[in-house]
């Protein structure tokens, strides 16, 4: 396994879920996402593993202002602007590979085997 924890400090799903792989002995990278974020690559590779992009943002992200404008944006310009903007994604995101889960997912991560 090959396992990627993107979030932040502040994040409390995202302490969990390295606790998770911490405990089951499974060694993982830690990404903070104020620090360095997904590149295009990773972002699109999450997309296609969770399916939407509505799937990827947290709906009660602090910073409603730039939730309702991502929510009314024209469509082709979103992508690009979650990117520059990450903080509002839900947080962790898990990478494994090809697979991938957006928010705290253990019942998911177990199956990694």
């Amino acid at each position: 396994m090959n396992i990627q924890i993107f979030g932040t400090k502040k994040s409390a799903d995202t302490r969990k879920a390295e606790r998770f792989f911490k405990e089951r002995g499974i060694k993982y990278q830690y990404i903070d996402l104020k620090e360095k974020g997904l590149s295009k690559g990773e972002f699109q590779s999450v997309l296609q593993a969770v399916g939407s992009l509505d799937a990827m943002i947290d709906k009660n992200c602090k910073d409603e202002e730039l939730l309702a404008l991502i929510r009314y944006i024209v469509p082709e310009d979103r992508i690009q602007k979650v990117l520059e903007n990450q903080i509002i994604l839900k947080q962790p995101i898990v990478r494994n590979g090809r697979q991938a889960t957006v928010g705290y997912a253990p019942d998911v991560w177990k199956e990694w085997n």
